[in-house]
Protein backbone atom coordinates (compact mmCIF):
# COMPACT_ATOMS: atom_id res chain seq x y z
CA UNK A 1 0.00 0.00 0.00
CA UNK A 2 1.27 3.44 -0.94
CA UNK A 3 1.98 5.75 1.98
CA UNK A 4 3.28 9.29 2.27
CA UNK A 5 6.84 7.97 2.20
CA UNK A 6 6.15 6.36 -1.19
CA UNK A 7 4.79 9.63 -2.56
CA UNK A 8 7.74 11.59 -1.21
CA UNK A 9 10.18 9.07 -2.70
CA UNK A 10 8.61 9.57 -6.13
CA UNK A 11 8.44 13.34 -5.62
CA UNK A 12 12.13 13.45 -4.76
CA UNK A 13 12.89 11.51 -7.94
CA UNK A 14 10.94 14.13 -9.89
CA UNK A 15 12.82 16.95 -8.16
CA UNK A 16 16.15 15.32 -9.03
CA UNK A 17 15.18 15.73 -12.68
CA UNK A 18 13.54 19.16 -12.62
CA UNK A 19 12.91 22.09 -10.28
CA UNK A 20 10.03 23.30 -12.45
CA UNK A 21 7.16 24.69 -10.32
CA UNK A 22 3.76 24.05 -11.98
CA UNK A 23 0.71 26.11 -11.06
CA UNK A 24 -1.90 23.73 -12.47
CA UNK A 25 -1.99 19.96 -12.96
CA UNK A 26 -3.89 18.36 -15.84
CA UNK A 27 -4.74 14.68 -16.34
CA UNK A 28 -5.32 13.71 -19.97
CA UNK A 29 -7.93 11.04 -20.68
CA UNK A 30 -8.25 8.57 -23.57
CA UNK A 31 -8.01 10.30 -26.94
CA UNK A 32 -7.41 13.69 -25.31
CA UNK A 33 -3.64 13.69 -25.54
CA UNK A 34 -3.68 16.45 -28.17
CA UNK A 35 -3.27 19.00 -25.40
CA UNK A 36 0.24 17.65 -24.89
CA UNK A 37 1.14 18.99 -28.34
CA UNK A 38 0.17 22.49 -27.21
CA UNK A 39 2.72 22.55 -24.39
CA UNK A 40 5.92 24.55 -24.52
CA UNK A 41 7.82 21.61 -23.04
CA UNK A 42 10.49 22.12 -20.40
CA UNK A 43 11.00 18.45 -19.58
CA UNK A 44 9.34 15.03 -19.75
CA UNK A 45 9.61 12.33 -17.11
CA UNK A 46 8.44 8.79 -17.85
CA UNK A 47 6.69 6.94 -15.05
CA UNK A 48 9.27 4.22 -15.67
CA UNK A 49 11.91 6.56 -14.21
CA UNK A 50 10.08 7.02 -10.91
CA UNK A 51 10.31 4.52 -8.02
CA UNK A 52 7.09 2.72 -7.15
CA UNK A 53 5.15 4.19 -10.07
CA UNK A 54 2.59 2.06 -11.90
CA UNK A 55 2.98 1.74 -15.69
CA UNK A 56 0.25 2.77 -18.12
CA UNK A 57 -0.78 -0.19 -20.28
CA UNK A 58 -3.96 1.21 -21.86
CA UNK A 59 -3.73 2.10 -25.54
CA UNK A 60 -3.20 5.83 -26.05
CA UNK A 61 -1.82 6.40 -22.55
CA UNK A 62 1.92 7.14 -22.79
CA UNK A 63 2.62 7.25 -19.08
CA UNK A 64 4.65 10.39 -18.47
CA UNK A 65 4.65 13.75 -16.75
CA UNK A 66 5.11 16.71 -19.08
CA UNK A 67 6.33 19.95 -17.49
CA UNK A 68 6.03 23.19 -19.40
CA UNK A 69 3.93 26.21 -20.30
CA UNK A 70 0.40 26.22 -21.68
CA UNK A 71 -0.72 29.68 -22.73
CA UNK A 72 2.07 31.08 -20.59
CA UNK A 73 0.92 29.21 -17.46
CA UNK A 74 3.33 26.73 -15.84
CA UNK A 75 1.64 23.32 -15.83
CA UNK A 76 2.32 19.64 -15.33
CA UNK A 77 0.43 17.15 -17.48
CA UNK A 78 -0.19 13.50 -16.79
CA UNK A 79 0.00 12.21 -20.34
CA UNK A 80 -1.72 8.95 -19.61
CA UNK A 81 -3.12 7.57 -16.37
CA UNK A 82 -3.36 4.10 -14.90
CA UNK A 83 -6.64 2.35 -14.24
CA UNK A 84 -7.90 -0.09 -11.64
CA UNK A 85 -8.66 -2.62 -14.39
CA UNK A 86 -4.95 -2.82 -15.22
CA UNK A 87 -4.49 -4.80 -12.01
CA UNK A 88 -3.05 -2.18 -9.66
CA UNK A 89 -4.37 -1.63 -6.12
CA UNK A 90 -6.48 1.52 -5.96
CA UNK A 91 -3.92 3.22 -3.69
CA UNK A 92 -1.35 2.81 -6.47
CA UNK A 93 -3.77 3.93 -9.18
CA UNK A 94 -4.01 7.34 -7.50
CA UNK A 95 -0.28 7.61 -6.75
CA UNK A 96 0.49 9.79 -9.82
CA UNK A 97 -2.17 12.40 -8.99
CA UNK A 98 -1.17 12.45 -5.32
CA UNK A 99 2.44 13.13 -6.32
CA UNK A 100 1.21 15.86 -8.66
CA UNK A 101 -0.62 17.47 -5.74
CA UNK A 102 2.56 17.34 -3.65
CA UNK A 103 4.34 19.32 -6.39
CA UNK A 104 2.48 22.37 -5.10
CA UNK A 105 -0.11 22.92 -7.82
CA UNK A 106 -3.05 25.17 -6.98
CA UNK A 107 -5.63 23.04 -8.78
CA UNK A 108 -5.91 19.85 -10.82
CA UNK A 109 -8.07 19.36 -13.91
CA UNK A 110 -9.21 15.77 -14.51
CA UNK A 111 -10.37 14.87 -18.03
CA UNK A 112 -11.75 11.63 -19.40
CA UNK A 113 -13.60 9.98 -22.25
CA UNK A 114 -16.99 8.71 -21.09
CA UNK A 115 -20.14 7.00 -22.25
CA UNK A 116 -23.29 9.12 -22.26
CA UNK A 117 -26.28 8.17 -20.10
CA UNK A 118 -28.13 11.48 -20.41
CA UNK A 119 -30.47 11.43 -23.42
CA UNK A 120 -29.77 15.14 -23.94
CA UNK A 121 -26.13 14.37 -24.79
CA UNK A 122 -24.56 13.30 -28.06
CA UNK A 123 -21.11 12.00 -29.07
CA UNK A 124 -18.76 14.95 -28.71
CA UNK A 125 -20.65 16.62 -25.84
CA UNK A 126 -18.35 18.14 -23.23
CA UNK A 127 -19.65 17.69 -19.69
CA UNK A 128 -18.52 19.57 -16.62
CA UNK A 129 -18.57 17.07 -13.75
CA UNK A 130 -20.51 18.56 -10.84
CA UNK A 131 -20.81 15.36 -8.80
CA UNK A 132 -19.82 11.72 -8.99
CA UNK A 133 -20.61 8.16 -7.91
CA UNK A 134 -17.73 5.86 -6.93
CA UNK A 135 -19.83 3.26 -5.10
CA UNK A 136 -18.86 0.60 -7.66
CA UNK A 137 -15.07 0.84 -7.22
CA UNK A 138 -12.84 0.43 -4.14
CA UNK A 139 -12.00 3.63 -2.29
CA UNK A 140 -8.36 4.79 -2.50
CA UNK A 141 -8.66 5.80 1.17
CA UNK A 142 -9.14 2.27 2.51
CA UNK A 143 -6.41 1.32 4.98
CA UNK A 144 -4.38 3.29 7.52
CA UNK A 145 -4.77 7.04 7.19
CA UNK A 146 -1.80 9.41 7.19
CA UNK A 147 -2.97 12.65 8.79
CA UNK A 148 -0.25 14.53 6.90
CA UNK A 149 -2.19 13.84 3.71
CA UNK A 150 -5.69 14.44 5.03
CA UNK A 151 -8.31 13.59 7.63
CA UNK A 152 -9.61 10.07 8.20
CA UNK A 153 -13.16 10.94 7.07
CA UNK A 154 -12.97 13.69 4.42
CA UNK A 155 -16.08 15.59 3.38
CA UNK A 156 -16.73 15.01 -0.33
CA UNK A 157 -20.13 16.73 -0.52
CA UNK A 158 -18.58 19.33 -2.85
CA UNK A 159 -15.79 17.24 -4.37
CA UNK A 160 -15.54 19.42 -7.49
CA UNK A 161 -14.69 23.06 -6.82
CA UNK A 162 -17.72 25.31 -7.34
CA UNK A 163 -15.64 28.36 -8.24
CA UNK A 164 -13.73 26.40 -10.87
CA UNK A 165 -17.01 25.08 -12.26
CA UNK A 166 -18.32 28.64 -12.56
CA UNK A 167 -15.08 29.71 -14.25
CA UNK A 168 -15.32 26.83 -16.72
CA UNK A 169 -18.87 27.83 -17.68
CA UNK A 170 -17.84 31.46 -18.09
CA UNK A 171 -15.00 30.39 -20.38
CA UNK A 172 -17.34 28.15 -22.40
CA UNK A 173 -19.78 31.04 -22.83
CA UNK A 174 -16.99 33.40 -23.87
CA UNK A 175 -15.70 30.90 -26.44
CA UNK A 176 -19.15 29.87 -27.68
CA UNK A 177 -18.58 26.23 -26.72
CA UNK A 178 -21.52 24.08 -25.65
CA UNK A 179 -20.93 22.73 -22.15
CA UNK A 180 -23.25 20.44 -20.22
CA UNK A 181 -23.29 19.61 -16.50
CA UNK A 182 -23.65 16.17 -15.03
CA UNK A 183 -22.83 13.34 -12.66
CA UNK A 184 -19.96 11.00 -13.53
CA UNK A 185 -20.08 7.36 -12.43
CA UNK A 186 -16.95 5.21 -12.30
CA UNK A 187 -16.97 1.45 -12.84
CA UNK A 188 -14.03 -0.94 -12.67
CA UNK A 189 -13.96 -2.05 -16.32
CA UNK A 190 -12.38 -3.24 -18.52
CA UNK A 191 -15.60 -4.70 -19.94
CA UNK A 192 -18.11 -2.16 -21.16
CA UNK A 193 -21.52 -2.13 -19.50
CA UNK A 194 -24.34 -4.56 -20.23
CA UNK A 195 -27.68 -3.06 -21.35
CA UNK A 196 -29.18 -3.78 -17.93
CA UNK A 197 -26.25 -2.16 -16.12
CA UNK A 198 -26.62 0.93 -18.28
CA UNK A 199 -30.30 1.23 -17.35
CA UNK A 200 -29.43 0.77 -13.66
CA UNK A 201 -26.69 3.41 -13.70
CA UNK A 202 -29.03 5.88 -15.42
CA UNK A 203 -31.64 5.25 -12.73
CA UNK A 204 -28.98 6.06 -10.15
CA UNK A 205 -28.75 9.56 -11.59
CA UNK A 206 -25.53 9.22 -13.60
CA UNK A 207 -25.15 11.28 -16.77
CA UNK A 208 -21.85 9.76 -17.89
CA UNK A 209 -19.91 6.60 -17.14
CA UNK A 210 -16.25 5.65 -17.34
CA UNK A 211 -13.36 3.74 -15.80
CA UNK A 212 -11.28 6.49 -14.19
CA UNK A 213 -11.37 9.94 -12.56
CA UNK A 214 -13.67 9.32 -9.60
CA UNK A 215 -11.04 7.57 -7.49
CA UNK A 216 -8.50 10.28 -8.37
CA UNK A 217 -10.93 12.98 -7.27
CA UNK A 218 -11.48 11.26 -3.92
CA UNK A 219 -7.72 10.98 -3.30
CA UNK A 220 -7.16 14.63 -4.27
CA UNK A 221 -10.06 15.92 -2.17
CA UNK A 222 -8.58 13.99 0.76
CA UNK A 223 -5.49 16.18 0.29
CA UNK A 224 -7.54 19.39 0.13
CA UNK A 225 -6.97 19.98 -3.58
CA UNK A 226 -9.20 22.13 -5.78
CA UNK A 227 -10.54 19.87 -8.54
CA UNK A 228 -12.21 20.48 -11.89
CA UNK A 229 -13.52 17.57 -13.94
CA UNK A 230 -14.44 17.46 -17.64
CA UNK A 231 -15.83 14.45 -19.52
CA UNK A 232 -15.86 14.09 -23.28
CA UNK A 233 -18.91 12.02 -24.23
CA UNK A 234 -17.60 9.65 -26.88
CA UNK A 235 -20.62 7.36 -27.30
CA UNK A 236 -24.21 7.22 -26.16
CA UNK A 237 -24.20 4.11 -23.99
CA UNK A 238 -27.86 4.60 -23.03
CA UNK A 239 -28.92 4.39 -26.69
CA UNK A 240 -26.39 1.99 -28.21
CA UNK A 241 -27.37 -0.97 -26.05
CA UNK A 242 -27.52 -3.29 -29.08
CA UNK A 243 -24.26 -2.15 -30.68
CA UNK A 244 -20.70 -3.06 -29.82
CA UNK A 245 -18.52 -0.28 -28.38
CA UNK A 246 -14.85 -0.22 -29.36
CA UNK A 247 -11.89 1.60 -27.85
CA UNK A 248 -10.89 2.76 -31.34
CA UNK A 249 -14.23 4.50 -31.98
CA UNK A 250 -14.09 6.16 -28.57
CA UNK A 251 -10.64 7.54 -29.33
CA UNK A 252 -11.79 8.90 -32.70
CA UNK A 253 -14.65 10.89 -31.15
CA UNK A 254 -12.42 12.10 -28.31
CA UNK A 255 -9.83 13.28 -30.83
CA UNK A 256 -12.46 15.34 -32.67
CA UNK A 257 -13.94 16.87 -29.51
CA UNK A 258 -10.47 17.36 -28.08
CA UNK A 259 -9.99 20.59 -30.01
CA UNK A 260 -12.73 22.33 -28.03
CA UNK A 261 -11.54 20.75 -24.81
CA UNK A 262 -8.08 22.16 -25.44
CA UNK A 263 -9.55 25.63 -25.92
CA UNK A 264 -11.46 25.36 -22.65
CA UNK A 265 -8.51 24.12 -20.61
CA UNK A 266 -6.07 26.67 -22.04
CA UNK A 267 -8.36 29.54 -21.08
CA UNK A 268 -9.47 28.14 -17.71
CA UNK A 269 -5.92 27.75 -16.39
CA UNK A 270 -5.29 31.44 -17.09
CA UNK A 271 -8.14 32.29 -14.70
CA UNK A 272 -7.23 29.97 -11.82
Amino acid sequence: MSKLADYELALNAVRERTDFAPKVGIVLGSGLGGLADEIEVVTRISYKELPGFPRSTAEGHKGEYIFGYLGGVPVVLMNGRVHYYEGYPMQQVVLPVRVMALMGVQAIILTNAAGGLNLGFHPGTLMCINDQNTAFVPSPLVGPNDSKLGVRFPDVSAIYDKELIATLHKVADDLGIELADGVYLQITGPAYETPNEIKMFALFGADAIGMSTGCEAVALKHMGMRILGISCITDMAIINTTFETSHEEIQKVANRAGVQLQQLVKEVIKRI
